[in-house]
């Protein structure tokens, strides 16, 4: 019985997962502001509202202050440093890099946050504002459900860096992302490394995370994700002329039945999913075959070139 009751439970959760996302692109689509929608909404419902145990180690203040403060910046560069896009995506990863450091967390979502706008060339301060509102409700709802039981209460304890080992590995990061990137950015293929796909890289390269366990998996999610967002926007939007909040809801409910099937609540692989909801239509047909050439170059530099240190 108890069994059945947490099964339900994980079933409403997921239901207000799709309800968040649906109300995001509605909300936009009805306002005429693009800015509004965010993919990395659907990662954060994953991650703090489905999975029983909180992916980050994050408490509430850390994840609003930090989602507000990578969208702001991401703004920021945009609109104020004149640079090549290239230049301008590395300075947003070192800036999360420091930030995540400097608040002693893990909580690699705010990569995508700082990023995206750089991919999409917005200068829109309407953009962060949104990142702060559904941040504000994520953790709201995550609260509530805790309170009454809905999930497990997220127990935050600050992750013990060591600083000399942080500016090592966030350089590494840097460097081997800047040099993945040279080919794609120079061919202006640039979503081969979508900001989600950036996250990935960056969970991966925790030694201690437990996804680095099953790469194949979590390429072939991040893979399924993208073509499952690609085909419902390419069906149901562009043939069928439905609107986008509909695909979105379509999409999502897929995806979570997917990641139920699997027991792999990988939040990455809910950005990506909302990714095509955003994209020019001339890139949904290639956006699929990116983002599967992308995850298992950057899965594979993440699992080969991070790696426990042997003890002597």
């Amino acid at each position: 019985m108890k069994a059945e009751i947490l099964h339900r439970i994980r079933i409403e959760r997921y239901i207000f997962g799709i309800i968040m996302a649906f109300i995001m692109v509605f909300v936009s689509e009805i306002s005429g502001e693009s800015e509004i929608i965010f993919p990395e909404i659907c990662a954060l419902t994953i991650g703090a509202w489905i999975s029983e145990q909180q992916p980050w180690q994050a408490n509430k203040r850390r994840i609003f202050f930090l989602m507000s403060v990578a969208a702001l910046f991401g703004i920021i560069v945009v609109r104020y440093i004149h640079l090549p896009l290239i230049f301008q995506v590395c300075i947003c990863f070192a800036f999360t890099g420091f930030i995540l450091t400097l608040c002693k967390t893990n909580f690699v979502p705010i990569i995508s946050a700082c990023i995206l706008p750089v991919y999409l060339r917005t200068e829109s301060f309407i953009y962060p504002v949104s990142v702060s509102v559904m941040a504000l409700i994520i953790i709201i709802a995550q609260w509530l459900m805790e309170k009454y039981h809905f999930r497990p209460v997220n127990q935050f304890e600050p992750c013990n860096f060591n600083a000399k080992t942080q500016i090592i590995k966030w350089s590494k990061l840097l460097l081997i992302f800047g040099l993945i990137a040279l080919i794609p950015f120079k061919l202006h293929k640039i979503y081969f490394l979508a900001p989600p796909l950036i996250v990935m890289f960056t969970e991966l390269s925790n030694v201690n995370s437990p996804a680095r366990n099953k790469p194949l998996y979590i390429v072939g999610l991040m893979s399924f994700s993208a073509l499952i967002g690609c085909a419902i926007r390419l069906v149901l939007n562009m043939y069928l002329g439905m609107p986008l909040f509909v695909c979105t809801a379509v999409a999502c409910f897929l995806l979570f039945i997917a990641i139920d099937r699997l027991k792999l609540f990988f939040p990455p692989a809910g950005a990506i999913l909302l990714i095509p909801m955003i994209l020019n239509p001339d890139y949904i047909t290639e956006f699929p075959v990116e983002v599967l050439f992308g995850a298992s170059v950057l899965c594979i530099c993440a699992v080969v070139m991070f790696k426990k240190e042997k003890i002597s």
